[in-house]
């Protein structure tokens, strides 16, 4: 039996939701390594058991428009947010902000529910909360220092039971709780060290990219590659990209220029009326601020060109360059909405791989995204086979059931070879997840239109 290579790290074991996004049922994303993992990217995390925690890097989400992709990522995001944020901008007025499954009047008004299981430093954590509109109905953390269970707290409604470790600040914290806050967010204002591993891991993880924020994270790449350390990756990311480019710097905005779009704002919102253009405004003032100028390869030398003329795909590259450098020097959860959006499938198979390979992810960063591109579901779609390949039970499946609601499901749930063209049974509808398209409806529908105007 050959020696297992431990690896010192944190890392998502399981997200559990209900009731959130399209999702009217319970959601299980896991990353948890099973018998049908790929062991050349298996991570074996320490723990106090005696054998290893078996996780996962990557997971990628699969399936037809509107299935659910997004949402589930989404659902992630909003836990961090709402720990985050809960004892911060805590509003009896306004209640608790949360997307319950939208297509069913009584889910509406039924709790939402979030869980993550986690690795910290050695230590299984466990942390989860149910909500409504209103207040926090439930709340509970535990971890297993020695292997065995041991309760920090346990809530429902305002009503705490504390563990021996917390009963001391506990009690003198209670004060504080209200209906709307998360007990982990008031222990994270007042810094309790007990809880401060649970806490921190939400501050930095479960990060969302789409293209709401593909401003600010450009802006993001171009300030690491003026850090002495992170620089040179940046540059180096640039250019292995085979985009012709060399370099980037971050703009500075022209202040006349500012002040005048600044003053125009205000008094189109002055016009609509009070504060309801305010974040449009503050918006297009954050994209000045943040604009990103790119340097070109060229016959002469290198040419600088103003951001409105790059590609599309050259912007959502520059866009994830920093957070995914941020990602892997940090063993971050990153989540990325539309990986393949505007990028060659080639280009996106080896930004999965600096997350499946231990030698470009060595403090065991995971990579949570979803994506069309059904390249990356086997070896057969490149010419040259990858031990690095998505494995089964990196490889989930979104499918939308007639009451609008989403299931999501692994792929290891099939019975597939090993050697099985996973892509070309996939877009076959063998394993679900895919559009029932009607030939016959798009042929009426150009038919009629063509009729319409003849």
């Amino acid at each position: 039996m050959s020696e297992i290579d431990w690896v010192e790290a944190d890392a998502l074991v399981a997200f559990g939701a209900s009731n959130v996004w399209s999702y009217r049922d319970s959601v299980t994303l896991s990353l948890q390594a099973t018998r049908l993992s790929n062991p050349e990217v298996v991570r074996n995390l320490r723990t106090a058991a005696a054998s290893p925690a078996r996780v996962l890097p990557v997971a990628g989400v699969f399936g037809a428009n509107a299935s659910g992709k997004s949402t589930v990522l989404k659902a992630m995001e909003s836990m961090a947010r709402l720990v985050r944020q809960s004892f911060k901008q805590a509003d009896s007025r306004t209640g608790i902000p949360r997307v319950p499954f939208l297509l069913d009047d009584e889910a509406r008004r039924k709790p939402s529910s979030f869980e993550v299981e986690l690795i910290l430093s050695g230590v299984v954590w466990e942390y989860g909360f149910e909500i409504d509109n209103e207040k926090v109905l439930r709340e509970f953390a535990s971890h297993y220092p020695r292997g065995r269970r041991v309760m920090l707290f346990e809530r429902s409604g305002t009503e705490v039971t504390f563990g021996p470790s917390l009963r001391p600040l506990g009690k003198a914290v209670l004060p504080l709780l209200a209906d709307s806050v998360l007990l982990l967010s008031i222990m994270g204002a007042v810094r309790e060290e007990r809880l401060a591993p649970l806490f921190e891991w939400f501050q930095g993880n479960l990060t969302l990219a789409d293209s709401s924020n593909r401003v600010p994270r450009s802006a993001m790449t171009a300030t690491l590659a003026r850090d002495a350390d992170a620089g040179g990756r940046v540059l180096e990311l640039l250019r292995a990209a085979d985009l012709g480019l060399t370099g980037l710097e971050l703009l500075k905005p022209d202040e006349e220029m500012l002040e005048k779009v600044r003053g125009a704002l205000r008094h189109l919102s002055e016009d609509l009326g009070a504060g309801e253009a305010a974040p449009e405004a503050e918006a297009l003032v954050d994209d000045l601020l943040q604009a990103v100028q790119l340097s070109h390869r060229a016959a002469d030398g290198n040419r600088s060109l103003e951001p409105q003329y790059e590609s599309l795909g050259t912007q959502v590259w520059v866009s994830l360059i920093g957070v995914v450098l941020h990602a892997l020097q940090r063993g971050s959860v990153l989540l990325v909405d539309e990986l393949d959006a505007s990028l060659h499938p080639l280009l996106v198979d080896q930004l999965v791989e600096l997350f499946q390979s231990p030698a470009t992810n060595p403090h065991c960063a995971q990579l949570i995204f979803n994506s069309h591109d059904v390249a990356l579901l086997d070896a057969s779609s490149f010419e040259t086979s990858s031990p690095l390949r998505l494995g089964r039970d990196q490889i989930w499946l979104t499918e939308k059931e007639a009451s609008g609601s989403t299931v999501i499901f692994s792929l290891a749930e099939f019975r597939t070879r090993k050697d099985e063209a996973l892509a070309r049974r996939y877009l076959r509808g063998r394993y679900g997840a895919v559009p029932e398209l009607s030939p016959s409806a798009f042929h009426r529908a150009a038919r009629t239109a063509e009729d319409a105007s003849a």
